[in-house]
């Protein structure tokens, strides 16, 4: 056999020592290795490395086999080999240093990628660390690298949205987290995620969205598979928290305040959060008014809605103004609303039922309009 010896030595006394499940293993990679079958070999160890039960061989096969032979292989998968090693580090300050070195080996012209992925993952032990700073500083060079390549591999993007989202996370700057994090999800199979990390995933989706002062549109949320990670869980009240947020319904909110309040961060901004579910009321009231013809609404019907003072309204209306919730204008003297255009909605079961009947009586608007103008100038229906 051709097997470097030192190797061959390694293969053998993992197959000795390795579970019955995972023994086969060995033995294909020694006969792979020894014909000099790159490819094949690179997408073995990868399934190998997939496999739960082999976490504690990671770290070997990567310095006692992986290495011998990494010029032959793409150096993201190398990247992510050595990522899959580090993740195994009894010290996330080792596993953040490993990661720097890798990424220095593979910074060469043809493996740029591959660079930026393990800068990357090395950025997210140091914000693992609390290193909030360079964290920041790698995701800003990152960013400048991706931008520049012509392609870019998935799992590159997946790694930069992720850690760009557990950036914000740490600094509480919820829209950006929002953002980033439907980002990531926009580039893995969230079925290759863990059940508690989709249940993660998606309750820092609903704090994000609940909390930000930027996301007044829960759509791409709601209508994303991962929100129902959150169903027959404890946190299932959150989705009917967001479902009443979306369609402005304040009662429905005030009856889930009891679990709000276990929430320490929701509990907290409470006040916003009241602020937020008001805005909400009054864009699905201007949202149910359009196309009725009903453009112009008075402050007492707005305050009956919201649930708010009269004298509060203005303000109100002012708000979803400057956030381009609405546009249109206030007339402070008749004390009503003009609203010329609402923000485009995500539908629920019954918005969309309150916006067929409304399709309904514009179709008899116009079939009356019709008629009127066949009885009133006959010549032109003749």
């Amino acid at each position: 056999m051709d097997v470097d010896s030192k190797v061959g030595a390694y293969l053998q006394t993992q197959l000795r020592e390795a579970p019955a499940e995972l023994a086969h293993f060995f033995t294909e990679f020694e006969d792979l290795y020894e014909r000099k079958i790159w490819h094949q070999l690179t997408k073995l160890v990868e399934t190998f490395i997939n496999i739960p039960e082999a976490a504690p061989f990671r770290i070997g096969i990567y310095n006692e086999f992986v290495r011998d032979w990494q010029k032959y292989m793409n150096k993201v998968k190398l990247v992510l080999f050595a990522l899959a090693a580090a993740r195994q580090f009894d010290s996330i300050s080792a596993a953040a240093e490993f990661m720097e070195k890798i990424a220095k080996e593979v910074d060469q012209p043809e493996s740029q990628e591959a660079h930026a992925l393990a800068l990357l993952e090395s950025a997210h032990f140091r914000l693992l660390l609390n290193d909030l700073d360079s964290t920041r500083d790698t995701l800003e060079k990152c960013q400048r690298m991706v931008e520049s390549f012509a392609t870019v591999d998935p799992v590159i993007y997946a790694s930069f949205y992720r850690v760009c989202a557990d950036y914000y996370k740490a600094k509480a700057s919820f829209g950006q987290y929002y953002k980033n994090a439907l980002l990531l999800l926009a580039c893995i199979d969230i079925q290759e995620l863990t059940v508690e990390d989709r249940v993660q995933r998606a309750y820092d989706l609903s704090i994000a969205a609940l909390l930000s002062d930027t996301i007044y549109n829960f759509g791409d949320l709601l209508s994303h598979p991962i929100i129902d990670a959150l169903k027959g869980t404890e946190h299932e009240w959150m989705v009917a928290l967001l479902l009443a947020f979306n369609a402005g319904d304040i009662g429905k909110f005030e009856s889930l305040t009891g679990s709000l309040h276990s929430q320490p961060l929701l509990a907290q901004q409470e006040s916003f959060l009241q602020q937020k579910i008001r805005l909400m009321a009054l864009i699905e009231s201007m949202f149910k008014r359009q196309g009725t013809g009903a453009r112009t609404i008075p402050f007492g019907v707005v305050s009956a809605e919201t649930k708010m003072p009269v004298n509060e309204i203005e303000h109100l209306v002012m708000k979803a103004l400057s956030l381009g919730l609405i546009r249109g204008g206030i007339d402070q003297v008749g004390q009503q609303i003009t609203v010329q255009w609402v923000q485009p909605r995500y539908l629920g079961k019954d918005q969309i039922k309150n916006l067929v009947d409304r399709l309904v009586q514009w179709e008899g608007r116009v079939i009356e309009t019709a008629q009127q103008m066949s009885q009133t100038t006959p010549e032109l229906f003749a």
